[in-house]
């Protein structure tokens, strides 16, 4: 029988789901663990953070990593790879510009107009990444975010990290990202797709392996001087994206190949729907007003 436990930390939810209730208790200690140890290292709203020392010594030169922030970039580093920098860690400056500075959960709804400006993005290829080394240069005025990949990286670790301790099956999902990992339970791991929690409509599935990611819109939203602002951005403009898409669900072998999907498929628009199909990534497409469209092979 499947059962979970819930707490919050990165400025959301994570939820930790086994298979023998038995290896609840130590399954969410582990998780806990690293994804605390993700937030202290990681995280671009703590001062003193590994990434926000790095973010300050853009133009520095050569900066050694430690493994944990390495791992962390290397990720994000094959996201942006993925996506033809569709997703990309650059874009720090950009998410801080549109007025994402804290948490989401410290974040106002509303504020005084921003002065936002179209720009394009440095772009991930300009970061000199030395993996003998574990070295990473920033050029001037480059800042990383990791929020792009962040927190499904963090859902493949720590489920994989569950599972390697324990030899149990564990769904990890983290912001809605869902990282699955182990011997596959009856049935398969039950997941409703959802805009936010208790929605009106819904879509539920069952996940057999690796991730299942979903980006949108709708679920980190502010406004400044009145305009929408959210936390997607375009690297072509440097702004919050202009989509057709309220929400995008990819299932890929692991949670951060479908959370790149799904983010990258928000900022292409309508040319999502082929780029799936190509990469045969089953993928449920909801529009602003509501309209569900499917592609890479996920039926109805």
């Amino acid at each position: 029988m499947l059962t979970f436990d819930s707490f919050a930390a990165m400025g959301t939810i994570t939820t930790v789901v086994v298979d023998e209730s038995s290896a609840l208790p130590a399954a969410m200690a582990i998780v806990q663990e690293q994804i605390q140890e993700i937030d202290q290292v990681c995280s671009r709203f703590r001062e003193h953070s590994e990434l926000s020392r790095l973010n300050g010594r853009s133009g520095d030169g050569e900066i050694v990593l430690s493994p944990l922030l390495e791992e962390a970039i290397v990720a994000a580093l094959k996201t942006a790879e993925m996506t033809n920098g569709l997703v990309d860690l650059t874009v720090g400056a950009c998410v801080r510009e549109a007025g994402y500075t804290v948490t989401f959960r410290d974040l106002p709804s509303d504020g005084p107009a921003l002065q936002l400006r179209v720009r394009n993005v440095v772009g991930w290829r300009a970061l000199s990444y030395d993996p003998r080394a574990h070295t990473v240069r920033l050029p001037p005025g480059v800042s990383v975010d990791l929020g792009a990949s962040g927190k499904a990286w963090a859902a493949d670790r720590a489920a994989t990290e569950v599972t390697n301790r324990l030899g149990v099956s564990v769904a990890v999902e983290c912001g809605g990202d869902i990282a699955v990992r182990g011997p596959l339970p009856e049935g398969g791991w039950p997941v409703r797709v959802a805009a936010v929690v208790g929605a009106n409509e819904w879509h539920d599935v069952v996940v057999f392996d690796g991730g299942l990611a979903t980006s949108g819109t709708t679920a980190r939203r502010w406004r400044r001087g009145g305009v929408e602002l959210h936390d997607i951005i375009d690297p072509s403009t440097g702004l919050p994206a202009c989509t057709p898409w309220a929400m995008v669900t990819v299932a890929a072998a692991t949670c951060v190949e479908a959370n790149a999907a799904s983010t990258a498929a928000v900022i292409m628009g309508e040319r999502a729907m082929a780029w799936l199909d190509d990469l045969k990534l089953p993928s449920r497409l909801v529009d602003t007003d509501g309209g569900v469209r499917f592609a890479g092979g996920w039926s109805a």
